[in-house]
């Protein structure tokens, strides 16, 4: 039997687990934290009492808790392919809290998170449960209501898409990446654009996310995102370094108030992709003082 007590201590223990598989599944923090609140909420009803492993319990209630939001964000878009950029974790250039810490555990680059977005309900779920955080066929299988053998194939079809649209391997070189973010922001200060096609991948993806009123954006090759940073220069004498999901970004603040974060995905020393968010609803909640 579990008493209230234990109940407690049991899930403050994994809460930074389930938060982790929330936000890999949804890409958005806020609906993390509700995913595992109700997660909370399913314990306290619920007669654990012959559960012998209430980690994976929870593990897997959050999961079917995503499942059902994930199909509900389906079936409210208006438009089939619209597209929306996952929240970033953003953090000072210097280092990540351990709240922060724990959410990015194993590691989830922001291109990856991108990535994720575009695949089926029941392949994220697929991919991330097992790929990430090793949980069985068997049990993934149970959430989706398919078979072992589906379940299995729902994650190869996944991983096949994913190590197709990541690309190459990013630098895992913190100094290297920020060697490439801070050369692709003098460049843009100083309008350099021999400079800015050097920086850059040859093909370079650039994704903005501008929020509801403006469409979404998406740029591919060195020389159009060159020309595209070389318009916008002046924006850069707003730009801060910060971690953005544990790698090299920037944070763009004026008077005290965010209104643009950008994840770069570093390769060789160059940039591979170049993702924007400047969603005012979703950015000017960021304290400025905090990261810069």
């Amino acid at each position: 039997m579990h008493d209230n007590e234990s109940l407690t201590a049991v899930f403050e223990a994994h809460r930074g687990r389930l938060r982790a598989v929330a936000y890999r599944m949804l890409g958005s923090v806020s609906e993390a934290d509700d995913a595992v609140q109700e997660a909370w909420l399913r314990l306290n009803r619920a007669d654990t009492g012959d559960v012998v492993n209430l980690g994976g319990w929870l593990t897997t209630v959050v999961a079917r808790v995503c499942l059902n939001m994930l199909r509900s964000r389906e079936t409210r878009r208006e438009e089939p392919l619209e597209e929306r950029l996952p929240d970033p974790v953003v953090s000072r250039a210097d280092g990540t809290d351990p709240e922060q810490e724990a959410l990015l555990a194993d590691s989830v680059g922001f291109a990856l998170l991108v990535v994720l977005q575009r695949l089926e309900p029941t392949e994220r779920l697929a991919f991330v449960l097992h790929d990430m955080f090793a949980v069985p066929f068997d049990e993934i299988a149970a959430v989706i209501g398919r078979t072992s053998a589906a379940t299995r194939q729902l994650a190869s079809r996944a991983r096949r898409r994913v190590r197709g649209a990541a690309g190459e391997r990013p630098d895992p070189d913190l100094s290297r990446q920020r060697a490439a973010v801070e050369a692709f922001l003098a460049a843009a200060r100083d309008g350099d654009f021999e400079a800015l096609v050097a920086v850059l991948h040859p093909d370079v993806e650039l994704r903005a996310d501008s929020g509801p009123v403006m469409p979404w954006n998406e740029l591919r090759g060195a020389i159009t995102v060159a020309e595209q940073a070389v318009m916008f220069r002046k924006m850069y004498d707003y730009a801060f370094p910060v971690l953005v999901n544990g790698a090299a970004g920037v944070l763009l603040a004026r008077n005290g108030r965010a209104f643009t974060v950008g994840a770069l995905t570093v390769v060789d020393g160059r940039i591979r992709s170049v993702d924007i968010l400047a969603d005012p609803a979703r950015v000017a909640h960021l304290d400025v003082a905090a990261l810069t």
